[in-house]
């Protein structure tokens, strides 16, 4: 089989949500020094390519280590929306347009184009198209397994749509991974595509880094 990366690099500094810690690396040892590498990190849990558990928003929701490590494997649809124009509201009429096969059970991937935008710019950080309220009860009222975007933020920045956006999904049983990146040749492969979204086995955490792919068989 061969693999297709879908996650974005993390690195000192890197891009991240203006709302969590800047991302810093240093080197806690050198081969000079004492003959070992080690990188020291700070960061939130939410960096980079992620997933979302529900206790991210809700204060009673499962953690990331409460659901099944299966959850995170599946068929997944991807949505090519990337004509988007800032601050563009992904809806239910928007998504009936572009999503053609069921999408029960499967993972829906929302990709915007601004995966390959990802630096400190306004537009990156503050005008990303977003996850309307009214596309998110769409998606749940077909039982999808999870949600995934292009953006550090399946809702963009702006609230209250954020916060009313991850209350949907999340208290519907809908995992998140956010931060992506789509490489051209994804929007040639017949789809629905076998995806994995793995995420680091950290206990009680609301979120976690992951390696999202797709999977090719050959």
């Amino acid at each position: 089989m061969r693999l297709i990366d879908l996650s974005q690099p993390v690195y000192n500094e890197c891009p991240n949500c203006p709302a969590h810690p800047p991302v810093r690396v240093e080197l806690g040892a050198t081969h000079a020094r004492d003959g070992w590498q080690l990188e020291v990190m700070t960061l939130a849990s939410h960096t980079g390519s992620h997933v979302d558990a529900p206790l991210h928003k809700l204060s009673s929701g499962a953690s990331l280590d409460g659901l099944p490590l299966d959850r995170f494997v599946g068929d997944a649809l991807i949505v090519d929306l990337r004509d988007s124009t800032p601050l563009r509201p992904i809806g239910a009429d928007l998504l009936r347009r572009h999503v053609r096969l069921p999408v029960e059970d499967r993972v829906v991937l929302l990709a915007t184009g601004w995966g390959d935008r990802r630096r400190r710019t306004d537009e990156w950080l503050y005008r990303s198209p977003f996850l309307s309220t009214d596309g998110a009860e769409w998606l749940v009222e077909r039982r999808v397994r999870g949600v995934g975007i292009d953006h550090y933020s399946i809702s963009g920045a702006a609230e209250p749509n954020n916060a009313r956006v991850h209350e949907i999904l999340l208290g519907a049983g809908v995992w998140i991974v956010e931060d992506l990146l789509f490489p051209d040749e994804v929007f040639s492969l017949p789809q629905p595509v076998k995806f994995w979204s793995l995420p680091v086995n950290f206990r009680g955490f609301s979120g976690a880094f992951c390696r999202p792919v797709i999977l090719i068989d050959e």
